[in-house]
């Protein structure tokens, strides 16, 4: 009887394979290259030119990472765009192959909403900020969805075993996002002078950070499950 008890107590353990597990872990490592990408270029760029205005100086706090972009280091941040977005991307897909398969429709539609977020930082780094509806187009892959994502995806892992909590937690991601591009479009200013200054830069970061942060606990989460012997 107590064996019987403790059975039914325990939960089931997913097998999952090294590739599946490796494959999960973009889900860390292109949030956290992405991270350092605009950390190290914010910090070397001399400014830029943006539909003639030259900003001199580059400014984290008051300047988009959308503006690392553009002049000298636009080759290499948009190449972070893409890249991560794509390891990104990428990982989703491996955490969902590490997720106990339940309730199939709900599960495409949380990869599918996901992997918007990588999705939109490749839109984002292939049309740069002079291509201002496509790049916002990428903005709101990137950092809009997630509003519905982690709803969907919160109400999903829920339903598993072994993700409830952090379906639980992943939903307080769903109104936090919401909170900080309300308040990005607030301190937000759409003309020269308006990135020159203000917080809108230091705002973005934070939201693309809290956002990515639940990507890289997501990740983590499925690469420590256990490799199948092989």
């Amino acid at each position: 009887m107590y064996s019987q008890f403790m059975t039914m107590m325990t939960l089931p353990r997913l097998h999952v394979s090294r590739s599946t597990r490796w494959l999960a872990l973009g889900a860390v490592v292109g949030p956290v290259l992405f991270t350092l990408a605009w950390l190290v270029l914010g910090i070397l760029s001399p400014g830029y030119t943006f539909f003639g205005h030259r900003f001199t100086d580059y400014s984290p706090i008051s300047q988009p990472i959308s503006g690392l972009g553009l002049g000298v280091t636009a080759p290499y941040m948009n190449t972070a765009f893409v890249v991560t977005g794509l390891v990104l991307a990428v990982g989703v897909v491996g955490v969902f192959r590490a997720v106990p398969p339940n309730r199939p429709a709900l599960r495409r539609w949380s990869v599918a909403l996901l992997a918007c977020t990588g999705i939109g930082q490749v839109v984002c780094g292939i049309f740069n900020l002079e291509a201002a509806m496509l790049h916002s187009l990428g903005f709101t892959l990137a950092v809009g969805i997630p509003i519905a994502a982690f709803l969907v995806a919160g109400c999903y892992l829920r339903g598993v075993p072994g993700w409830r909590r952090f379906g639980t937690l992943l939903l307080l991601g769903s109104p936090l996002t919401l909170v900080l591009l309300v308040a990005f479009f607030a301190t937000f200013q759409p003309t020269a002078d308006g990135a020159e200054h203000g917080i809108a830069g230091l705002v973005q970061r934070l939201l693309v950070l809290q956002v990515h942060g639940w990507f890289v606990v997501m990740g983590w989460l499925a690469y420590r499950h256990d490799p199948i012997r092989e």
